[in-house]
Protein backbone atom coordinates (compact mmCIF):
# COMPACT_ATOMS: atom_id res chain seq x y z
CA UNK A 1 0.00 0.00 0.00
CA UNK A 2 1.39 3.45 -0.77
CA UNK A 3 1.44 6.20 1.58
CA UNK A 4 -1.32 7.99 -0.35
CA UNK A 5 -3.60 4.91 0.20
CA UNK A 6 -2.92 4.55 3.49
CA UNK A 7 -4.32 8.07 3.48
CA UNK A 8 -7.26 7.82 1.62
CA UNK A 9 -8.07 4.90 3.81
CA UNK A 10 -8.34 6.56 7.03
CA UNK A 11 -10.94 8.96 4.97
CA UNK A 12 -12.73 5.86 3.67
CA UNK A 13 -13.19 4.68 7.00
CA UNK A 14 -14.80 7.82 8.48
CA UNK A 15 -17.00 7.88 5.17
CA UNK A 16 -18.47 3.83 5.87
CA UNK A 17 -19.14 4.95 9.07
CA UNK A 18 -21.73 8.07 8.32
CA UNK A 19 -22.95 6.56 6.00
CA UNK A 20 -23.91 3.44 8.03
CA UNK A 21 -25.40 6.31 10.60
CA UNK A 22 -22.66 5.90 13.28
CA UNK A 23 -20.75 8.61 14.60
CA UNK A 24 -16.95 8.86 13.02
CA UNK A 25 -14.33 7.71 15.10
CA UNK A 26 -10.77 6.37 14.59
CA UNK A 27 -8.77 4.38 16.77
CA UNK A 28 -5.14 5.72 17.82
CA UNK A 29 -2.12 4.83 19.66
CA UNK A 30 -2.07 6.79 22.95
CA UNK A 31 1.41 8.57 23.13
CA UNK A 32 2.60 9.59 26.77
CA UNK A 33 5.26 7.60 29.10
CA UNK A 34 2.65 5.67 30.25
CA UNK A 35 2.25 3.56 26.93
CA UNK A 36 6.18 3.10 26.34
CA UNK A 37 7.42 -0.18 26.90
CA UNK A 38 11.39 -1.68 26.60
CA UNK A 39 11.64 -3.75 22.84
CA UNK A 40 14.22 -6.24 23.75
CA UNK A 41 15.05 -6.77 20.24
CA UNK A 42 15.87 -3.59 19.06
CA UNK A 43 16.64 -2.41 22.69
CA UNK A 44 14.37 0.76 22.29
CA UNK A 45 11.04 2.22 23.56
CA UNK A 46 8.19 2.52 21.63
CA UNK A 47 4.59 2.71 21.82
CA UNK A 48 2.61 -0.36 24.04
CA UNK A 49 -0.82 -1.48 23.21
CA UNK A 50 -3.18 1.51 25.05
CA UNK A 51 -5.26 3.34 22.53
CA UNK A 52 -7.73 6.16 22.52
CA UNK A 53 -10.72 7.11 20.76
CA UNK A 54 -10.96 10.05 18.56
CA UNK A 55 -14.99 10.65 18.18
CA UNK A 56 -17.67 13.27 16.53
CA UNK A 57 -19.34 12.84 19.60
CA UNK A 58 -17.55 15.70 21.34
CA UNK A 59 -17.07 18.87 19.94
CA UNK A 60 -13.34 18.82 19.96
CA UNK A 61 -12.81 15.30 18.73
CA UNK A 62 -15.14 16.29 15.62
CA UNK A 63 -13.26 19.34 14.90
CA UNK A 64 -9.84 16.96 15.20
CA UNK A 65 -11.37 14.76 12.59
CA UNK A 66 -12.20 17.31 10.64
CA UNK A 67 -8.91 18.81 10.55
CA UNK A 68 -7.63 15.42 10.08
CA UNK A 69 -9.81 15.37 6.79
CA UNK A 70 -8.79 18.30 5.71
CA UNK A 71 -5.34 17.94 6.17
CA UNK A 72 -5.33 14.69 4.31
CA UNK A 73 -6.95 16.31 1.29
CA UNK A 74 -4.07 18.57 1.22
CA UNK A 75 -1.54 15.45 1.42
CA UNK A 76 -3.35 14.26 -1.30
CA UNK A 77 -3.00 16.86 -3.97
CA UNK A 78 0.61 17.65 -2.67
CA UNK A 79 1.81 14.07 -3.67
CA UNK A 80 -0.23 13.89 -6.59
CA UNK A 81 1.34 17.05 -7.70
CA UNK A 82 4.86 15.79 -6.69
CA UNK A 83 5.18 19.48 -4.44
CA UNK A 84 6.17 19.59 -1.00
CA UNK A 85 6.01 21.35 1.92
CA UNK A 86 7.11 22.55 5.43
CA UNK A 87 5.59 21.80 8.73
CA UNK A 88 5.46 25.72 9.06
CA UNK A 89 3.57 26.29 5.50
CA UNK A 90 0.99 23.53 6.34
CA UNK A 91 0.39 25.59 9.46
CA UNK A 92 -0.06 28.82 7.83
CA UNK A 93 -1.98 27.05 4.54
CA UNK A 94 -4.67 26.02 6.75
CA UNK A 95 -5.68 29.78 7.18
CA UNK A 96 -7.91 29.14 4.29
CA UNK A 97 -9.57 25.64 5.85
CA UNK A 98 -12.38 28.25 8.10
CA UNK A 99 -12.93 26.43 11.26
CA UNK A 100 -10.79 23.64 10.06
CA UNK A 101 -7.88 25.84 10.25
CA UNK A 102 -4.94 24.98 12.95
CA UNK A 103 -4.97 27.14 16.36
CA UNK A 104 -0.89 27.03 16.58
CA UNK A 105 1.83 24.75 14.66
CA UNK A 106 1.84 22.55 17.73
CA UNK A 107 -1.72 21.01 16.83
CA UNK A 108 -0.64 20.40 13.30
CA UNK A 109 2.69 19.08 13.79
CA UNK A 110 0.75 16.58 16.28
CA UNK A 111 -1.70 15.78 13.71
CA UNK A 112 1.01 14.65 11.09
CA UNK A 113 2.47 12.31 13.75
CA UNK A 114 -1.15 11.00 14.21
CA UNK A 115 -0.96 10.12 10.73
CA UNK A 116 2.27 8.44 10.88
CA UNK A 117 0.90 6.23 13.47
CA UNK A 118 -2.07 5.42 11.21
CA UNK A 119 -0.42 5.13 8.28
CA UNK A 120 2.44 3.65 9.24
CA UNK A 121 4.46 5.78 7.06
CA UNK A 122 6.61 8.47 7.83
CA UNK A 123 5.83 12.13 7.19
CA UNK A 124 8.51 12.04 4.46
CA UNK A 125 6.74 9.66 2.46
CA UNK A 126 3.79 12.72 2.44
CA UNK A 127 6.48 15.08 1.22
CA UNK A 128 6.46 17.19 4.45
CA UNK A 129 9.94 18.13 5.73
CA UNK A 130 10.88 20.35 8.62
CA UNK A 131 12.40 23.79 8.44
CA UNK A 132 16.23 24.14 8.20
CA UNK A 133 17.94 22.40 11.35
CA UNK A 134 21.03 23.79 11.31
CA UNK A 135 22.94 21.10 12.86
CA UNK A 136 26.44 19.88 11.77
CA UNK A 137 28.99 17.41 11.61
CA UNK A 138 32.44 18.04 12.23
CA UNK A 139 35.15 15.32 11.93
CA UNK A 140 37.03 12.76 9.69
CA UNK A 141 34.72 11.50 7.18
CA UNK A 142 34.11 11.50 3.14
CA UNK A 143 30.47 11.28 2.44
CA UNK A 144 28.40 11.48 -1.03
CA UNK A 145 25.03 13.11 -0.98
CA UNK A 146 22.41 13.33 -3.82
CA UNK A 147 21.12 16.69 -4.30
CA UNK A 148 18.86 17.52 -7.29
CA UNK A 149 21.58 18.78 -9.06
CA UNK A 150 23.20 15.74 -9.01
CA UNK A 151 25.80 14.13 -6.68
CA UNK A 152 28.52 15.60 -4.28
CA UNK A 153 31.47 14.46 -2.53
CA UNK A 154 32.25 15.70 0.80
CA UNK A 155 34.87 15.65 3.74
CA UNK A 156 33.56 16.31 6.74
CA UNK A 157 37.33 17.76 8.27
CA UNK A 158 38.86 19.22 4.89
CA UNK A 159 35.94 20.50 2.62
CA UNK A 160 33.72 22.38 5.12
CA UNK A 161 34.17 25.57 7.41
CA UNK A 162 34.66 25.47 11.25
CA UNK A 163 30.82 25.23 11.50
CA UNK A 164 31.06 21.85 10.21
CA UNK A 165 28.49 20.01 7.45
CA UNK A 166 25.16 20.59 7.47
CA UNK A 167 22.94 17.78 8.16
CA UNK A 168 19.96 17.40 5.04
CA UNK A 169 16.98 16.83 5.98
CA UNK A 170 16.94 13.24 4.50
CA UNK A 171 20.40 11.44 5.72
CA UNK A 172 19.42 8.37 4.01
CA UNK A 173 20.96 10.13 0.46
CA UNK A 174 23.80 9.97 2.80
CA UNK A 175 26.49 7.90 1.20
CA UNK A 176 29.62 7.34 3.46
CA UNK A 177 32.60 7.06 1.68
CA UNK A 178 35.52 6.69 4.03
CA UNK A 179 35.87 7.26 7.90
CA UNK A 180 39.17 7.69 10.44
CA UNK A 181 36.76 8.08 13.53
CA UNK A 182 37.02 5.74 16.40
CA UNK A 183 33.72 7.30 17.89
CA UNK A 184 30.74 10.42 17.55
CA UNK A 185 30.53 12.46 20.25
CA UNK A 186 26.89 14.64 20.14
CA UNK A 187 27.03 17.89 21.50
CA UNK A 188 23.59 20.04 22.66
CA UNK A 189 25.35 23.65 22.51
CA UNK A 190 26.94 25.18 19.91
CA UNK A 191 29.53 26.97 21.81
CA UNK A 192 30.50 23.67 23.51
CA UNK A 193 31.22 22.64 19.94
CA UNK A 194 32.90 25.38 18.41
CA UNK A 195 35.24 24.89 21.97
CA UNK A 196 35.63 21.12 20.87
CA UNK A 197 36.86 22.19 17.16
CA UNK A 198 39.32 25.25 17.92
CA UNK A 199 40.79 23.09 20.84
CA UNK A 200 41.28 20.06 17.87
CA UNK A 201 39.34 17.69 19.41
CA UNK A 202 38.24 15.85 16.23
CA UNK A 203 41.80 15.56 15.57
CA UNK A 204 43.21 14.54 18.25
CA UNK A 205 40.81 11.68 19.42
CA UNK A 206 39.95 10.66 16.03
CA UNK A 207 36.15 11.76 16.33
CA UNK A 208 33.41 13.19 14.79
CA UNK A 209 31.51 16.05 16.47
CA UNK A 210 27.81 16.42 15.98
CA UNK A 211 26.23 19.19 16.86
CA UNK A 212 22.50 19.26 18.16
CA UNK A 213 21.49 22.10 18.35
CA UNK A 214 19.34 21.96 21.19
CA UNK A 215 16.27 18.95 20.99
CA UNK A 216 17.79 17.08 18.32
CA UNK A 217 15.39 16.93 14.62
CA UNK A 218 15.10 13.09 13.36
CA UNK A 219 17.43 13.43 10.52
CA UNK A 220 20.15 14.65 13.06
CA UNK A 221 19.23 11.35 15.23
CA UNK A 222 18.81 9.37 11.75
CA UNK A 223 22.39 10.35 11.08
CA UNK A 224 23.91 9.32 14.29
CA UNK A 225 21.83 5.92 14.28
CA UNK A 226 23.28 5.16 10.80
CA UNK A 227 26.75 6.18 12.00
CA UNK A 228 26.69 3.43 14.77
CA UNK A 229 24.95 0.87 13.05
CA UNK A 230 26.71 0.92 9.75
CA UNK A 231 29.75 2.29 10.41
CA UNK A 232 30.08 0.54 13.91
CA UNK A 233 30.95 3.54 15.88
CA UNK A 234 30.27 4.41 19.72
CA UNK A 235 28.12 7.54 19.81
CA UNK A 236 28.11 9.80 23.36
CA UNK A 237 26.16 12.52 24.47
CA UNK A 238 27.84 15.56 25.86
CA UNK A 239 24.49 18.01 27.60
CA UNK A 240 24.51 20.42 30.08
CA UNK A 241 23.01 18.77 33.77
CA UNK A 242 19.75 19.95 33.66
CA UNK A 243 16.46 17.95 33.28
CA UNK A 244 15.71 19.13 29.97
CA UNK A 245 19.47 17.92 28.31
CA UNK A 246 18.51 14.51 30.31
CA UNK A 247 15.66 14.37 27.50
CA UNK A 248 17.63 15.08 24.52
CA UNK A 249 20.10 12.36 25.70
CA UNK A 250 16.54 10.28 26.20
CA UNK A 251 15.57 10.78 22.54
CA UNK A 252 19.08 10.39 21.11
CA UNK A 253 19.10 6.99 22.94
CA UNK A 254 15.56 5.58 23.62
CA UNK A 255 13.54 7.25 21.53
CA UNK A 256 11.40 10.04 22.25
CA UNK A 257 8.12 9.78 23.69
CA UNK A 258 6.21 12.14 20.65
CA UNK A 259 7.77 9.74 17.96
CA UNK A 260 8.10 6.43 20.05
CA UNK A 261 6.40 5.16 16.45
CA UNK A 262 9.97 5.72 15.15
CA UNK A 263 12.25 4.74 17.81
CA UNK A 264 13.54 1.44 15.89
CA UNK A 265 14.69 3.82 12.59
CA UNK A 266 15.84 6.85 15.24
CA UNK A 267 17.50 5.66 18.29
CA UNK A 268 20.99 4.21 19.42
CA UNK A 269 20.29 2.42 22.24
CA UNK A 270 24.10 1.91 23.06
CA UNK A 271 24.43 5.67 23.06
CA UNK A 272 26.47 6.70 26.27
CA UNK A 273 25.75 9.58 28.41
CA UNK A 274 29.05 11.74 29.01
CA UNK A 275 27.04 15.06 29.96
CA UNK A 276 27.57 16.98 32.80
CA UNK A 277 25.59 14.75 36.50
CA UNK A 278 24.37 16.61 38.99
CA UNK A 279 27.72 14.53 40.89
CA UNK A 280 29.80 16.43 38.79
CA UNK A 281 28.38 19.55 40.27
CA UNK A 282 29.75 18.32 43.49
CA UNK A 283 33.36 16.14 42.20
CA UNK A 284 34.22 20.10 40.38
CA UNK A 285 32.55 22.12 42.36
CA UNK A 286 31.10 23.63 39.12
CA UNK A 287 29.35 26.83 38.96
CA UNK A 288 25.75 26.28 39.16
CA UNK A 289 22.15 27.50 38.97
CA UNK A 290 18.88 27.47 41.28
CA UNK A 291 16.83 25.27 40.01
CA UNK A 292 13.50 26.64 38.44
CA UNK A 293 10.17 25.40 39.83
CA UNK A 294 9.60 24.28 36.18
CA UNK A 295 12.86 22.29 36.64
CA UNK A 296 11.74 20.54 39.81
CA UNK A 297 8.62 19.48 38.32
CA UNK A 298 10.28 18.22 35.24
CA UNK A 299 13.06 16.15 37.19
CA UNK A 300 9.80 14.66 38.96
CA UNK A 301 8.64 13.63 36.07
CA UNK A 302 11.68 11.91 34.64
CA UNK A 303 11.73 9.86 38.02
CA UNK A 304 8.33 8.07 36.55
CA UNK A 305 9.81 7.99 33.53
CA UNK A 306 10.60 4.45 32.22
CA UNK A 307 13.58 5.63 30.16
CA UNK A 308 15.00 6.96 33.49
CA UNK A 309 14.35 3.64 35.82
CA UNK A 310 17.78 2.30 35.68
CA UNK A 311 19.93 3.11 39.08
CA UNK A 312 22.32 5.72 37.46
CA UNK A 313 19.32 7.94 36.38
CA UNK A 314 17.53 7.57 39.63
CA UNK A 315 20.54 8.37 41.99
CA UNK A 316 21.79 11.39 39.69
CA UNK A 317 17.87 12.20 39.59
CA UNK A 318 17.69 12.52 43.40
CA UNK A 319 20.74 13.93 43.80
CA UNK A 320 19.75 17.17 41.55
CA UNK A 321 16.45 17.29 43.67
CA UNK A 322 18.49 17.75 47.17
CA UNK A 323 20.68 20.03 45.34
CA UNK A 324 18.38 22.23 44.08
CA UNK A 325 21.47 23.10 41.08
CA UNK A 326 21.73 22.56 37.80
CA UNK A 327 24.42 23.43 35.79
CA UNK A 328 25.86 23.67 32.58
CA UNK A 329 29.13 22.63 29.62
CA UNK A 330 30.53 25.50 29.55
CA UNK A 331 30.82 25.52 33.75
CA UNK A 332 34.55 23.57 33.33
CA UNK A 333 35.70 26.63 31.88
CA UNK A 334 36.27 27.62 35.64
CA UNK A 335 39.04 25.12 35.09
CA UNK A 336 40.74 26.80 31.74
CA UNK A 337 39.55 26.69 28.13
CA UNK A 338 41.30 23.93 27.70
CA UNK A 339 40.10 21.49 30.79
CA UNK A 340 37.44 20.27 28.94
CA UNK A 341 38.91 18.73 25.45
CA UNK A 342 42.54 17.63 28.25
CA UNK A 343 41.06 16.46 31.02
CA UNK A 344 37.05 15.76 31.75
CA UNK A 345 36.33 14.42 28.20
CA UNK A 346 39.36 11.94 27.95
CA UNK A 347 38.52 10.73 31.69
CA UNK A 348 34.66 10.29 30.98
CA UNK A 349 35.49 8.77 27.86
CA UNK A 350 37.83 6.61 29.24
CA UNK A 351 35.30 5.51 32.36
CA UNK A 352 33.01 4.40 29.70
CA UNK A 353 35.55 2.54 27.66
CA UNK A 354 35.11 4.14 24.45
CA UNK A 355 38.76 5.29 24.79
Amino acid sequence: MTPLESLLGIVEEIYEQMKDGRIPEIEITTRTKKNIEFKEDSEVWVYGDRKSIRSAKSVKGASQLLKMVYLIGFLKEQLKKGKSSTLREIYYISENWGIAKFNEQLESDRLIEDLEILTGFQRERFNVRPEEDGATVFGPIKIREKTRRGERTIHCQDDVGEGGYQIPTNVDNLEFLDCGADFVIAIETGGMRDRLVENGFDEKFNAIIVHLKGQPARSTRRLLKRLNSELNLPVVVFTDGDPWSYRIFASVAYGSIKSAHLSEYLATPSAKFVGIRPSDIVKFDLPSDKLTDEDVRALNSLLSDPRFGDDFWQKEIRLQLELGRKSEQQALAKYGLDYVTEVYLPERLTELGVL
